[in-house]
């Protein structure tokens, strides 16, 4: 066993498989979005999901302030919409979207987009984890996953 730091608790936590998604949110027309893998279902009934973000996120506080949002799930063909929303400020012209019934924007061909209204937000240590109620869904049987494992797309 090794003593936790930032640096051996990160290299451990690579070591679980998970999803990647990219959350949108819209203010003033303007489309925010941030790859996000700490995305998780929490209640079946309400339908609600939870993902979080680093209080030093760059738009932090547009996803503080939201009441809509979508949750995109990327496929495996989408490696490159992944590293494009991880920078710190992406350049959205090139990016396709979808309007949402919430003034919301969801991201083509993806393996699915949920539309969720935002419930709640509990900050815990570094990270904002925010709690959501999925109000639309849509879904791609046809598209394989796309994973993250070990710091690396799989």
């Amino acid at each position: 066993m090794k003593k936790v730091n930032i640096k051996n608790f990160k290299k451990t936590l690579s070591k679980f498989t998970t999803g990647v998604t990219v959350v949108c949110v819209k203010d003033k027309n303007i489309i925010y979005g941030k790859t996000v893998n700490s995305f998780n279902s929490l209640s079946l009934n309400p339908p609600l999901v939870l993902f979080s973000l680093g209080n030093y996120s760059s738009s932090i506080k547009t996803y503080l302030k939201t009441k809509y949002l979508t949750i995109n799930i990327l496929s495996k063909k989408q490696k490159n919409i992944s590293n494009h929303f991880s920078k710190k400020n992406p350049d959205l012209k090139s990016v396709e979207f979808i309007n949402g019934n919430n003034n919301t924007s969801f991201l083509k061909d993806c393996i699915a987009n949920l539309e969720c209204k935002l419930v709640d937000k509990i900050k815990k240590g570094d990270h904002i984890i925010f709690i959501c109620k999925v109000i639309n869904i849509k879904h791609n049987d046809l598209l394989k996953p796309l994973s993250y494992y070990n710091s690396k797309y799989i």
